[in-house]
């Protein structure tokens, strides 16, 4: 009975010895400072610029913030423009727009229109532009303006290229 009492003792003694090592281990990365090279503390604004200064190819943002009739750059990108009466909002081939304000008519210089993919069907030259429609441009030379008459800007959603003329 000693012997098996002392078998159990050394067998406790042996988990505990374990336990207390593997316990005692420390995590991979601790006892490093944070924010320093090892240790990166990084915030979403910071992880959202290097993203942008990627996808830009490094320049940082907007490669012509100040000149509003410059095409956009990145396809997927999603601008809100605002459009003064008498200027007219063209559109690179494979653009979208969606009026969110105001009134606006489609200008065309060719017979064929500008799918609208809300409702399914073409829009023709002089036609309104329905608010909140999802608007495809499948070529270049094709774009929207303020309706005549109306002395507001509209505001449009953009994504993909455009010109202001």
């Amino acid at each position: 009975m000693k012997k098996s009492k002392i078998i159990a003792i050394t067998a406790v003694l042996g988990v505990a010895f374990c336990v207390n090592s593997i316990l005692n281990t420390p995590a991979d990365g601790a006892g490093t400072t944070p924010g320093t090279t090892d240790d990166p503390v990084v915030t979403k604004s910071y992880v959202d610029q290097q993203i942008q200064q990627a996808l830009n190819g490094g320049s940082g943002g907007n490669t012509n913030p100040t000149n509003p009739t410059q095409p956009s750059q990145g396809a997927d990108e999603v601008k809100n423009v605002a459009l003064k009466p008498g200027k007219i909002l063209i559109a690179d081939a494979g653009t979208e727009f969606i009026v969110r304000s105001g009134n606006a008519v489609i200008y065309t210089e060719v017979s064929s229109g500008v799918a609208d993919l809300t409702d399914g069907k073409d829009l023709l030259n002089g036609q309104a532009a329905p608010k909140n429609h999802l608007l495809s441009f499948p070529r270049e030379g094709r774009g929207i303006q303020v309706k005549e008459g109306q002395t507001s800007n509209l505001i449009v959603m953009v994504r993909g290229g455009f010109t202001i003329k």
